[in-house]
């Protein structure tokens, strides 16, 4: 038989094995749902976030438009994959649905419970310079000018200020929030005071 008949190519690996699902723009959750409730095993890398207007979402998908489906698809079928509502289809290179490694999945879902054990990502909107309230730890409470983001890791940098002087500091990423444009004007006039009273 050939892929007209089954709905596959001859190559399709027999099996069970991890394969990229591809969503139309924020559907990944619609679509993981989806093979979720017909007994196929899911994962879709999301993440928490602290958003700045607080009507925006409060999760993302660590991969906009992708997540990841552990199937034997000489079983499923491709067909049934390309024709998911709000899905456009596997990742294929050649023709070929590609397959992830098993230790790439668990590298992942290792990497996505960091984030969330961290408090999610709050410093995707904010840029260096601007300020920010630490919320969490020995100096909650304070206010801060963000740095940046550390690589490697969920943590970031921040100038708290400590006796009229600048003192980096580094956080968790879930430990800060990002000021109001009222609350960033009620310091600016704190400062200005400040400075005209030492002056």
């Amino acid at each position: 038989m050939g892929e007209a008949e089954t709905g596959q190519p001859a190559a399709v690996r027999a099996g069970r094995h991890w394969y990229v699902i591809r969503s139309k723009p924020r559907r990944e959750r619609f679509v993981a749902e989806q093979l979720a409730s017909q007994g196929m095993e899911v994962f879709f890398p999301a993440v928490k976030v602290h958003p700045i207007n607080p009507r925006a979402a409060r999760e993302r998908a660590y991969f906009p438009s992708y997540l990841f489906a552990h199937v034997d698809l000489a079983e499923v079928g491709l067909t049934k994959l390309r024709w998911l509502p709000a899905a456009v289809g596997l990742l294929e290179f050649g023709g070929e649905p590609a397959v992830v490694p098993e230790v790439l999945i668990v590298q992942l879902r290792r990497r996505v419970a960091s984030i969330q054990a961290a408090g999610g990502i709050v410093f995707a909107d904010l840029k260096k310079g601007e300020a920010v309230q630490i919320t969490s730890g020995p100096f909650a409470g304070y206010e801060a000018i963000f740095d940046l983001r550390l690589k490697g890791s969920e943590r970031v940098r921040v100038l708290l200020e400590l006796l009229r002087r600048h003192v980096t500091v580094e956080l968790d990423a879930g430990s800060i929030r990002k000021l109001s444009a009222k609350e960033q004007d009620d310091q600016d006039r704190r400062r200005g005071r400040r400075r005209r009273g030492g002056g």
